[in-house]
């Protein structure tokens, strides 16, 4: 009887069942250090330090690649792995990184790189201590991939929502790809320049290092996700799963910015599923939410309450009907690159 194939993976993050199928479980040796596992929707890894006088201490971890773009790589991959580590409450301080460049490349591309990566690092405070770079054959654009640690002494997952948490979300949905579409040649063509200057503001804001440090200092925060790839939807999906609960909101409670909604309407995309790097979903106490908005204020940013955690299931209202939200959507910049043919 002949194996039954399994459908063809496609562009993007894997999906949660290939995940648990084959990578959260083949995590090596045992350690009972590891206080934080592997496991969908969590952003980081957690090592207890312990003995002495750091008793109690943790080290906080977490790897993200960039590969979609070639523009601000640098820019990019620090800032990604950054935001991981601060859905946390702690701010990253140390940073390892791994550069790929293709065949081509020049002193000059290594250069643009590590500048952008330094100048970015030294803002928020992070000390790069190593990494490896090389040029590999077959790459056509750089591949960065950057690992982030914080020591602290307390710290949130997003597994931490209760039942009756309010859940806000900074600033607007779609942060990151807005930013990538509006200044992409290949997509930007039909956009007025006001759409694309608009587009291009978003890159500034998508680091969540400031206010998810400040809503963590509130007291009234219980868990911490920031959306990347799958976007809005797909972290509220992940957030809820790693949670073990279920969620309602609505997206008529979920602010989208003009060049985003004039972007998302000219390409055929939904800004809920395009990849938002910029935007983090925070699970609050019921009756604090205006602490949490006062801090996201405090660091430049906006929080709003978009829904309710529950013991039910996850349930987006559009237009009026609720909608089941079964697992993490492809990311709308996947989907447009596979439906264009071009390489990435």
């Amino acid at each position: 009887m002949k194996e039954q194939r399994r459908p063809r993976l496609s562009l993007g993050k894997l999906p949660p069942e290939v995940m648990e199928r084959y990578l959260f479980g083949m995590t090596g040796a045992r350690s009972r250090r590891v206080v934080v596992e592997p496991a969908l929707g969590l952003d980081f890894g957690v090592v207890g330090l312990g003995g002495g006088r750091t008793r109690g201490r943790f080290l906080i971890v977490s790897s993200d690649p960039i590969t979609g773009v070639s523009e601000r790589a640098g820019w990019y991959a620090v800032n990604v792995s950054a935001n991981d580590v601060a859905t946390s409450g702690n701010r990253p301080e140390f940073m390892q990184s791994v550069i790929l460049l293709p065949e081509d490349a020049s002193e000059r591309d290594v250069g643009r790189l590590s500048s952008e990566m330094h100048t970015t690092a030294k803002a928020l405070g992070i000390a790069i201590v190593g990494g490896h770079t090389e040029l590999s054959p077959g790459l056509h654009r750089p591949i960065v991939v950057t690992t982030a640690f914080a020591v602290a002494d307390s710290y949130v997952t997003a597994s931490g929502a209760r039942a009756g948490d309010t859940l806000m979300m900074t600033k607007t949905a779609g942060v990151e790809g807005t930013a990538i579409l509006g200044t992409d040649p290949r997509f930007n063509r039909r956009l007025d320049r006001e759409t694309v200057l608009g587009a291009a503001s978003h890159f500034e804001r998508l680091s969540v290092v400031a206010e998810a440090v400040g809503a963590y200092k509130t007291g009234a925060v219980h868990a911490m996700h920031d959306c990347t790839e799958g976007g809005v939807l797909g972290a509220l999906y992940e957030l809820a799963t790693a949670s073990g609960l279920g969620l309602d909101v609505s997206e008529a409670d979920i602010p989208v910015s003009k060049a985003t909604k004039r972007i998302c309407s000219e390409l055929g995309v939904d800004p809920l599923k395009l990849i938002s790097s910029g935007t983090l979903l925070i699970a609050v106490k019921k009756g604090e939410e205006s602490l949490v908005r006062e801090a996201a204020a405090s660091a430049g940013s906006l929080a709003t309450p978009i829904g309710r955690f529950n013991k039910g299931k996850v349930l987006l209202t559009r237009k009026g009907k609720a909608e089941e939200v079964t697992g993490p959507p492809k990311d709308e910049i996947w989907r447009l690159h596979e439906e264009s043919g071009e390489q990435l």
